[in-house]
Protein backbone atom coordinates (compact mmCIF):
# COMPACT_ATOMS: atom_id res chain seq x y z
CA UNK A 1 0.00 0.00 0.00
CA UNK A 2 2.76 2.48 1.03
CA UNK A 3 5.74 1.32 -1.33
CA UNK A 4 6.98 -1.27 1.60
CA UNK A 5 7.65 2.34 3.61
CA UNK A 6 5.75 3.06 6.43
CA UNK A 7 3.68 6.09 6.14
CA UNK A 8 5.24 9.48 7.66
CA UNK A 9 2.75 11.60 9.36
CA UNK A 10 3.32 15.24 9.87
CA UNK A 11 1.35 17.26 12.48
CA UNK A 12 1.49 20.72 14.03
CA UNK A 13 3.43 20.98 17.23
CA UNK A 14 0.71 20.35 20.56
CA UNK A 15 -1.78 18.36 18.29
CA UNK A 16 -3.67 15.25 20.25
CA UNK A 17 -3.91 12.44 17.88
CA UNK A 18 -7.19 10.55 18.85
CA UNK A 19 -8.70 6.62 17.29
CA UNK A 20 -11.82 5.48 17.28
CA UNK A 21 -15.56 6.72 17.78
CA UNK A 22 -13.60 10.08 18.83
CA UNK A 23 -11.59 10.58 15.93
CA UNK A 24 -14.42 10.01 13.45
CA UNK A 25 -16.78 12.75 15.88
CA UNK A 26 -14.07 14.71 14.98
CA UNK A 27 -13.80 14.40 11.50
CA UNK A 28 -17.08 14.96 11.29
CA UNK A 29 -17.51 18.45 13.02
CA UNK A 30 -14.22 19.23 10.50
CA UNK A 31 -16.11 18.47 7.90
CA UNK A 32 -19.39 20.22 8.97
CA UNK A 33 -17.35 23.26 9.55
CA UNK A 34 -15.48 23.44 6.14
CA UNK A 35 -19.08 23.17 4.71
CA UNK A 36 -20.53 25.94 6.73
CA UNK A 37 -17.51 27.91 5.89
CA UNK A 38 -17.93 27.59 1.81
CA UNK A 39 -22.05 27.41 1.99
CA UNK A 40 -22.67 30.50 0.78
CA UNK A 41 -20.25 30.65 -1.74
CA UNK A 42 -22.11 27.93 -3.91
CA UNK A 43 -24.63 28.10 -6.51
CA UNK A 44 -25.71 31.02 -8.97
CA UNK A 45 -26.47 33.42 -6.06
CA UNK A 46 -22.98 32.28 -4.69
CA UNK A 47 -21.66 35.22 -2.37
CA UNK A 48 -17.88 36.59 -1.96
CA UNK A 49 -15.93 35.98 1.84
CA UNK A 50 -13.81 38.48 2.63
CA UNK A 51 -10.70 37.05 4.57
CA UNK A 52 -8.27 38.61 6.66
CA UNK A 53 -5.11 37.04 8.10
CA UNK A 54 -3.29 37.97 11.00
CA UNK A 55 -1.06 40.22 9.20
CA UNK A 56 -4.04 42.30 8.19
CA UNK A 57 -4.14 41.29 4.13
CA UNK A 58 -7.29 40.92 3.09
CA UNK A 59 -8.55 38.35 0.43
CA UNK A 60 -11.89 38.60 -1.86
CA UNK A 61 -12.88 35.09 -3.08
CA UNK A 62 -15.49 32.79 -3.40
CA UNK A 63 -13.42 29.58 -4.43
CA UNK A 64 -13.20 27.11 -1.78
CA UNK A 65 -10.09 25.98 -2.57
CA UNK A 66 -8.80 29.65 -1.71
CA UNK A 67 -10.94 30.00 1.20
CA UNK A 68 -9.50 26.08 2.77
CA UNK A 69 -5.94 27.60 2.39
CA UNK A 70 -6.26 30.78 3.61
CA UNK A 71 -8.06 29.18 7.06
CA UNK A 72 -4.73 26.95 6.85
CA UNK A 73 -6.58 23.65 6.77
Amino acid sequence: MYGGQAPIFILKEGTDRVRGKSAQSNNIAAAKAVADAVRSTLGPKGMDKMLVDSMGDVVITNDGATILKEMDI
